[in-house]
């Protein structure tokens, strides 16, 4: 399935229909009258530093346009496209000069609330641990797919898709900037407790073009909440299994889990947390392939492991978080330690700080620091490294 041809045809669609819409009024109704447009401007320096390899700076801008149609029996278009400037690519920055589409689907909203889609497009479950579109990049991870998601059951999503191709953040041209895949995602969600909301899931993820990302995972994720007047106890807990799939060239078992508490008071929190992506005796790790990895185990990006998120060894990563919002300030401070989970490895760890301040409704300003030390003795997993983004953001 390629959606390029897709999107060209509702393209098409559009610049037809509007030579017709002053005579043809659903159309016009749903071409012009109902239709949506979003613009989204992001301006963004980051700089980098490598112990011992080299320091290197970016300045980076993305034009994001976003054109949604209304709805005519039920049917609903959407056509986005990315354009981002760069005064240079650089090797350490995972952020590069290009146009595209980054999403082009056609929608139906069907009986029984159901919602199906097919074309490029967002593919973001739970947390994105598994799967997620790496929106904090310029160039984001979209899926072409056939997707569908019910929600007939009060409290109950149930979401299905098979995805075609997986465009990562890579740019055109380098070799990695599509995956060709044979891949079906299933995802259940209940929130209908007052403790707890359950989700279930299995991702079969067939890899056409890297066997070595190909695996079928399955597993849990329980999260809630407990409030006592202003304070609010909050907490987490997954556990997945994964094994080989496709043509993967390695036969293993091996387990995720992570556990996790949090308290907030008033307008601060505090989180602890345990993750642990497991190895199989050093033979084969339990990978994340679709994933939004910056969002976990650092934002110096230091696991990616060429976009699988972890290594035959395995990661453990124990974290605080500690969050505050002072007068329309949003804060963040981050520490993890890292081990592996075979052989007793010290990987290192990292602290990070993260500031935000919405303003003016449609503006936002951010600065992010992370700060990756390597293990103090003994075996170095990785260079020291430093990391400096500062973000401006306009949405309309």
């Amino acid at each position: 399935m390629k959606v390029h041809a897709l999107t060209l045809a509702v393209l098409a669609s559009l610049a037809s229909t509007a030579v017709a819409a002053d005579t043809v009024d659903p159309l016009k109704k749903a071409f012009i009258d109902d239709s949506k447009v979003k613009v989204q401007f992001r301006l963004r320096y980051e700089d980098v530093d490598v112990a011992n390899v080299d320091q290197e700076n970016q300045t980076t801008l993305r034009t994001r346009l976003n054109y949604q149609t209304g709805d005519i029996y039920n049917l609903f278009a959407v056509a986005e496209i990315d354009d981002v400037r760069s005064t240079d690519n650089e090797p350490l920055i995972a952020d590069y000069a290009y146009t595209q589409i980054n999403q082009g689907f056609i929608g139906y909203k069907g009986p029984a609330e159901t919602l199906a889609k097919f074309g490029r497009q967002r593919i973001l479950l739970d947390n994105q641990r598994f799967v997620g579109g790496v929106g904090f990049r310029q160039n984001e991870q979209t899926y072409d797919a056939f997707s569908v998601k019910n929600t007939a059951i009060e409290g109950l999503t149930a979401y299905y898709a098979y995805v075609a191709t997986v465009n990562r953040i890579f740019p055109e041209g380098s070799g990695k900037e599509e995956h060709e895949n044979e891949t079906n995602l299933v995802n259940i969600n209940y929130s209908g407790l007052d403790f707890a909301k359950i989700t279930g899931y299995g991702y079969l993820i067939d890899n056409q073009d890297v066997a070595a990302f190909s695996t079928d995972t399955y597993g849990v994720r329980a999260t809630g909440d407990i409030k006592l007047d202003a304070l609010k106890l909050s907490y987490e807990a997954e556990f997945a299994q994964q094994s080989e799939a496709g043509d993967n060239p390695v036969s293993y078992s091996a387990s995720y889990y992570k556990l996790g508490a949090g308290i907030n008071l008033d307008a601060f929190g505090f989180k602890a947390g345990y993750e642990v992506l497991g190895s199989d005796d050093g033979k084969a790790g339990f990978i994340t392939p679709l994933a939004t990895l910056h969002a976990f185990n650092g934002w110096t990006d230091k696991f990616l492991f060429g976009g699988k998120g972890n290594w035959e060894n395995g990661l453990v990563d124990a974290h605080v978080i500690l969050t505050a919002k002072v007068a329309g300030l949003k804060l963040l401070a981050k520490y993890h330690k890292f081990d592996s989970d075979f052989g007793d490895i010290d990987m290192g760890k990292e602290w990070g700080v993260a500031a935000t301040y919405p303003f003016a409704k449609h503006y936002s300003l951010g600065v992010k620091y992370a700060s990756f030390s390597g293990a103090d003795e003994g075996y170095s997993f990785s260079s020291d490294t430093d990391k400096l983004w500062l973000t401006f953001q306009a949405k309309y």
